[in-house]
């Protein structure tokens, strides 16, 4: 068996045999990383695979699964696909294992086995979070496993309808060498969960670390193979947190779902403003309330601003919850039509409620 060194870009899974600064496919800086391969044995042949033509595939409408979470039913744009794989993800402690864990009990109640593949947790820790959650049911099955090649065959076994991985980066592929969350293991166990969903109809809930920039950890390529990506957003010293669909192929991207933490689980928010919209008076100085449509629906969002005469040097332009380029802009519009002059002044700009202006 023969064992080479590449060095692979965790952005855009770009290889070469030495290892570079910039990578020249996608241009990112110090983005590779030295992995270890051995060869693989000649595979024996696989079965052979007709070719079907388009007229003859049956044109009916795909009948989508309720999660039981209408939120994350209204992102993922009706419901789940049977035979999609959705990756969440999310800073630690956000909520992601909690809100997948409440979806587990919704489609066991369903009549839906659902299989929890736990690699980062022991059993009794999810147990202790599922009684504070009052998850109960039988048809929830856990599963202490890190291996992927096993999960076929609990799958024959159990024959689920949803089966949740927490997290991809804790599972590997045996006949991959390197450690559980490089990006060849990410690559390979996201090629056969894949593979398994679309051969048997199952839907697989994946759970993804995110970097400190915010974007799901790994090679870009494992968001290219999923086929719908949810970020799962919010400050953990606030109990609101917002589901947004990043990509959707089965689906709008526009939409957003709106939740709040609570000591019980996450609970939907029927009344939006009381997220957007402070408990100050409408009518303060440097508030403002606008209307932003997220998908279909329209959401009433305050505007706090500050300014004030800068100090020497140069005036800061802070934003939180819009573009800062866009807040040059506005102020340079500002000053420019109106006669304001904002060169010589800080301005602070927030969006309340942790929502995003595009």
């Amino acid at each position: 068996m023969k064992i080479s060194n590449r060095y692979v870009c965790n952005n855009c899974a770009y290889e070469n045999s030495k290892w570079l600064g910039k990578c020249p496919a996608c241009g990112m800086w110090n983005t590779f990383q030295e992995e270890i391969r051995a060869s693989k044995p000649a595979a024996p042949g696989r079965l052979r695979v007709e070719a079907v033509s388009l007229p003859s595939i049956p044109a009916g409408d795909v009948k989508r699964c309720s999660s039981g979470v209408d939120e994350l039913d209204r992102v993922l744009g009706g419901g789940m696909v049977p035979g999609s794989v959705i990756l969440i993800g999310g800073n630690p402690g956000i909520g992601k294992s909690t809100l997948l864990l409440q979806v587990a009990q919704s489609i066991a109640g369903q009549g839906g086995p659902v299989i929890y593949l736990c690699g980062e947790e022991s059993l009794q820790q999810i147990r202790l979070r599922s009684m504070r959650l009052n998850v109960d049911s039988a048809a929830i099955f856990l599963l202490a496993e890190q291996n992927i090649d096993l999960l076929a065959e609990y799958i024959e076994k159990i024959k689920p309808a949803t089966v949740i991985i927490d997290s991809i980066q804790a599972v590997y592929c045996s006949e991959i060498s390197s450690i559980p969350g490089s990006i060849a293991q990410l690559r390979e166990c996201t090629a056969r969960i894949t593979d398994i969903a679309k051969k048997s109809g199952i839907t697989f809930f994946l759970i993804g670390h995110v970097t400190k920039e915010g974007v799901i950890a790994g090679p870009k390529v494992l968001e290219h193979m999923v086929d719908v990506v949810v970020s799962f957003e919010g400050d953990k010293s606030f109990s609101f947190r917002i589901l947004r669909a990043v990509k959707n192929r089965f689906g709008s991207t526009d939409e957003i779902g709106l939740l709040e933490m609570g000591p019980d689980g996450l609970h939907e928010v029927l009344d939006p403003a009381s997220i957007f919209l402070s408990s100050q008076a409408v009518f303060t100085s440097g508030n403002a309330i606008t209307t932003s449509v997220e998908g279909s629906r329209p959401l009433l969002i305050e505007v706090q601003a500050l300014v004030c005469p800068s100090g020497p040097g140069y005036p800061k332009r802070m934003a939180t919850g819009i573009d800062q380029n866009r807040l040059a802009l506005i102020t340079a519009v500002l000053e420019k039509r109106l006669g304001f002059h904002l060169s010589a002044c800080d301005v602070f700009l927030k969006v309340t409620g942790g929502v995003f202006l595009k």
